[in-house]
């Protein structure tokens, strides 16, 4: 290998997009070659249903530059994309999706802005080509994990990047059970910059990311990242018992100096009800927290290996 040229490791979580493999491992090879620079394609099987694992087998035997590693189960996106991390090799590291919405010659381009002195370069999506569904919900999920964890997230990036090494060495230091890789990057504080790239459709398969998939990831990552629903809730039953001391207080004035008699106990009825269901909300808030905390406390390995092809160690 010709150590003076960069080596750019590639990380792909493969989940439903089998049929896309052969073209994005031509494209990828195809750009770096033209950088110029060396190149490792790094196809982690997310326990893909499509049997994709056998065509990552094919194409590292094809190439011994694409390495794959099978994970024991469906972790998740962003748990693949950790162990692909963990087996870079690579000076600059990308991660891209696997189903060619990312266009691998953009690689070229997040490269060459890199070379600016920048050590983080996302790729911001223009014009996306997601269905409206996925737009607004994308869009809310950022916007919710802004306000409650206090970030300004670009909502218009996702995982397709570039990283200097030491970034990643940075982030592989991060063990949180609870990862969303483009969060993690932007909180880090490296030097971080975006450049347009265009967004494609779909090359197969359709997103794995459903509303109740959303909902749950938003869900967790506020948990994990902040306390501000803790604060909240405490606020909001601060008021709540200001509110019901000033409405007992009109009544004892009512009572005993307007000689008014309350009638009836509807309203009082209708307050402990509420009461009672803002104390369950407010313990089901902290009982999350509690079991985040269990998660983290049980120290499990945040993704299993069935088996590996090319594998090399890291430098």
């Amino acid at each position: 290998m010709d150590t003076a040229q960069p080596l750019i490791s590639v990380v792909v979580p493969v989940y439903g997009c089998r049929s896309c493999l052969h073209e994005l491992c031509e494209r990828v090879r195809t750009t770096i070659t033209n950088i110029p620079a060396e190149y490792e394609i790094i196809l982690v099987n997310d326990a893909s249903p499509d049997h994709a694992w056998e065509t990552i087998v094919q194409l590292g035997k094809e190439d011994e530059r694409v390495r794959g590693i099978d994970l024991a189960r469906n972790f998740g996106q962003h748990y693949a994309i950790t162990a692909g991390l963990d087996h870079t090799s690579g000076n600059w590291i990308v991660v891209m999706d696997c189903d060619l919405q990312d266009r691998p010659e953009e690689i070229a381009s997040l490269f060459q802005k890199a070379q600016e002195g920048y050590e983080v370069v996302f790729g911001k999506r223009v014009h996306r080509q997601d269905q409206l569904k996925k737009r607004l919900s994308s869009k809310l999920f950022y916007r919710t994990y802004d306000y409650f964890t206090g970030h300004s997230s670009d909502h218009t990036v996702a995982n397709f990047s570039i990283a200097a090494k030491k970034v990643i060495e940075g982030f592989r230091q991060m063990k949180e059970q609870n990862r969303l890789y483009p969060l993690f990057l932007q909180w880090m504080g490296y030097k971080t910059t975006s450049i347009p790239v265009k967004h494609n459709g779909r090359g197969d398969g359709n997103s794995s990311y459903s509303l109740k998939k959303l909902v749950t990831l938003a869900t967790d990552t506020i948990i994990a990242q902040s306390n501000k629903p803790l604060r909240l809730s405490i606020q909001f039953g601060f008021f709540i018992s200001l509110g019901s001391f000033i409405y007992g207080l009109y009544l004892f004035i009512r009572y005993f100096f307007m000689d008014q008699h309350v009638q009836g106990w509807t309203s009082v009825m209708v307050s402990m009800y509420f009461i009672a269901g803002l104390m369950f909300f407010n313990f089901g808030i902290l009982g999350l927290y509690i079991g985040k905390v269990f998660d983290e406390a049980k120290g499990r390995p945040l993704y299993l290996i069935r088996e590996q092809i090319n594998e090399r160690k890291r430098r």
